[in-house]
């Protein structure tokens, strides 16, 4: 198969109307082409392209920072002498002077088909200053590696945020161009963007299931997204971000495995099987030990839980990585009714508001975490509400 990026570089009548146009990219590590170049390097080597800036989201356009709130600066690619701008600097959306450094900006960026990934906030922002300020997007598009199966609560009206663009749920099941299309609609802006489309892309094939294994190198889009295991896993665990439970950062498994050194996983694992067996298919969870060598609990044993997706028991439909992980907090919760298990700290630049609720873009999943007289069926009847109008809601936007 091939991503857009690789089209457009072997194809001349696509670029034909990038020629004698000042270029900009938007990038992150992981945007390189299929023989492994980066993107910025890639296009940088084109001579009918001229590029005059570039932009990093949140972790930067060729370094890594490495947790939440890091931010990346601005500087002038040594190579090319070009300004690469940071939009988690000192600023998130575009300035007008750097939206005046071009006149086409071409969007190539690996997403993790996740609402809670920042870097379709900032695909929105980009939208959305290219629409004020008449500037062309041009979408090069990627895989979702989660594929389209679609999770979780949407988020609710005024709980936008950095980790929260708009109503969708925690799941989305969209590519980075589909997206794109779905913002200039729910938000009507008047913008010209073009998408350069896959090419064979086949998300509901096994094995990668919206990933091409065996095809395509997997470079991390950020720090803590080292594998494919990790982004199906993904729209569950980055709730542990929310409360003081591991999520595995420190470890070579982040985001795969949680636990703490006070909890008995052992027990825990038994529990969620107990409560709600339905929402624990298509895969294994294992009892596991691990020591962080930073982020939480750095330096102390933790009991914790693996969650397998990389064996014959892996079923793509019917894992459900959101309702496990919410099913871990009820048993936590259940087991120990004053554990303390939401972190209240500032995150993601909100400094009013819980954690766990920004990132589930409302309080309902905590409250019914927290309320023992809230069973799976109550939120299962809510969130399969959601999902279903989302399900239906995105398939205008579809591409592939």
């Amino acid at each position: 198969m091939k991503f857009g990026i690789d089209r457009l570089l072997e194809d001349s009548v696509l670029r034909r109307p990038l020629v004698g146009k000042r270029l900009a990219l938007l990038a992150h590590p992981a945007s390189v082409t299929q023989d492994l170049t980066h993107t910025l390097d890639a296009l940088a080597s084109m001579p009918d392209m001229t590029l005059s800036a570039a932009f990093g989201p949140q972790h930067g356009l060729r370094g890594d920072k490495q947790d939440n709130m890091v931010e990346s600066p601005d500087f002038i690619d040594p190579q090319l002498g070009i300004p690469v701008f940071s939009l988690y600097g000192d600023v998130r959306r575009p300035t007008a002077a750097m939206m005046d450094t071009f006149d086409i900006l071409l969007i190539d960026l690996q997403d993790l088909g996740c609402r809670i990934y920042t870097f379709i906030t900032t695909l929105r922002y980009v939208l959305e200053a290219a629409a004020t300020h008449h500037k062309s997007i041009w979408i090069l598009d990627r895989p979702n590696p989660a594929g389209r199966p679609i999770e979780g609560l949407t988020l609710q009206q005024g709980w936008e945020s950095f980790v929260g663009a708009g109503p969708m749920p925690m799941r989305h099941g969209l590519t980075i161009a589909e997206m794109a299309r779905w913002f200039i609609k729910t938000l009507a802006l008047d913008v010209d963007c073009k998408v350069i489309t896959m090419q064979g892309w086949q998300p509901e094939s096994a094995l990668g299931f919206g990933w091409p294994l065996g095809e395509r190198s997997w470079i991390n889009p950020s720090p803590n997204a080292p594998n494919l295991s990790m982004t199906r896993c993904y729209a569950g665990t980055v709730m542990l971000e929310g409360t003081t439970l591991s999520e595995g950062r420190g470890t070579t498994r982040p985001l795969e495995l949680f636990g703490a050194p006070d909890i008995d996983a052992k027990t825990l694992i038994k529990s969620m099987y107990k409560i709600a067996p339905q929402w624990l298919h298509g895969c294994r969870l294992r009892e596991c030990w691990f020591e962080p060598t930073f982020h939480k609990y750095a330096g102390q044993l933790c009991s914790g839980v693996q969650i397998h997706t990389d064996d014959p028991s892996y079923n793509h439909e019917t894992f459900r990585p959101w309702r496990l992980q919410t099913l871990a907090f009820k048993a936590l919760r259940l087991q120990s009714p004053n554990y303390p298990l939401w972190r209240d700290f500032p995150y993601e630049y909100e400094l009013d508001r819980l954690a766990i609720d920004i990132i589930n873009g409302s309080s309902l999943l905590r409250e019914w975490v927290d309320n023992d007289q809230a069973f799976p069926e109550d939120l299962e009847k809510i969130t399969r509400n959601d999902e279903i109008a989302w399900q239906e809601e995105r398939l205008k936007f579809l591409l592939y």
